[in-house]
C-alpha cells in the first residue's frame, strides 16, 4: 500500500494547489502564531476553496483557545483537526469534527497506551521530540521505537524528506506520511521541486 501523503504548513493558494496536483492527499494549515508556517484564517479559507475534490484539508492547533478552533471550522470548513499539544481527549472531542492527535516520541513513550486515551481519533501522528518546540523541527527520531501494531492508523512525521522517506516507509509501514520542513526552500517557504520529489519517493516505496 502506498501511504497517504500530507504536505503541511502551506500558506498560499498557488502552492497548495500545486501540491495537490503533484499528488498530495492532504494539505495541512497551521493555526499557531509562533510558527513560521502560521496562516491567516482568510488565506486558509481561500486555500480550502481552491483545492480539488478528494484532497483533504487539515487544521493544526497547539493548545489553542477553543474559540479559535471553532472560528477556523466555521470560516474555512476544514475537513480534519490535528492537535499537536497537550490537548486532553475531552478537548479534542468537543468540536464534533474528525481529529488526529500528535505525540512527540521519546524512548519512554508508550504509544499503545497513548492511543488508548484517544480511541475515537482518526489516527495518531508521531513526531520527533525536541524540547520547547511542538513540531516542524526537521528532526527525525528512532523509528525502531514504534510498535509494529497500534490501535490507530499511524501517521509518520518528523524529519522526513525526499531522501529518507522511502526507507522510512519500508521500515515503519505507516498509513500516511506528513512532511513540512523537509520540502522547504527556506523556513516556512515551500519548494515545489522538493514536494514533487517527496511524493515520487513515497510512491517508490510502493
Amino acid at each position: 500500500m502506498i501511504p497517504r501523503i500530507k504536505i503541511c504548513g502551506l500558506r498560499d493558494v498557488a502552492m497548495a494547489v500545486e501540491a495537490a496536483q503533484a499528488g498530495a492527499n492532504a494539505i495541512g494549515l497551521v493555526f499557531y502564531g509562533p510558527s513560521p508556517r502560521n496562516v491567516e484564517i482568510e488565506t486558509a479559507r481561500a486555500i480550502v476553496a481552491a483545492l480539488p475534490a478528494f484532497v483533504s484539508t487539515v487544521g493544526l492547533f497547539v493548545d489553542a483557545d477553543p474559540a479559535l478552533v471553532r472560528q477556523v471550522i466555521e470560516r474555512t470548513q476544514i475537513d480534519l483537526l490535528q492537535f499537536h499539544g497537550d490537548e486532553s481527549p475531552a478537548y479534542c472531542r468537543q468540536f464534533g469534527r474528525p481529529y488526529i492527535k500528535a505525540v512527540r516520541v521519546k524512548p519512554d513513550t508508550n504509544l499503545v497506551e497513548y492511543c488508548a486515551l484517544y480511541p475515537d481519533a482518526k489516527g495518531v501522528l508521531v513526531d520527533a521530540y525536541v524540547a520547547g518546540t511542538p513540531g516542524g523541527t526537521g528532526e527525525a527520531f528512532d523509528w525502531s521505537l514504534l510498535p509494529k501494531a497500534l490501535p490507530l492508523p499511524l501517521i509518520l512525521s518528523g524529519g522526513l524528506n525526499p531522501d529518507n522517506v522511502t526507507d522510512a516507509i519500508l521500515q515503519v509501514q505507516p498509513w500516511a506520511v506528513d512532511v513540512s520542513s523537509g520540502v522547504e526552500a527556506a523556513r516556512g517557504v515551500k519548494d515545489p521541486a522538493k514536494i514533487t520529489a517527496f511524493i515520487r519517493a513515497v510512491h517508490a516505496a510502493g
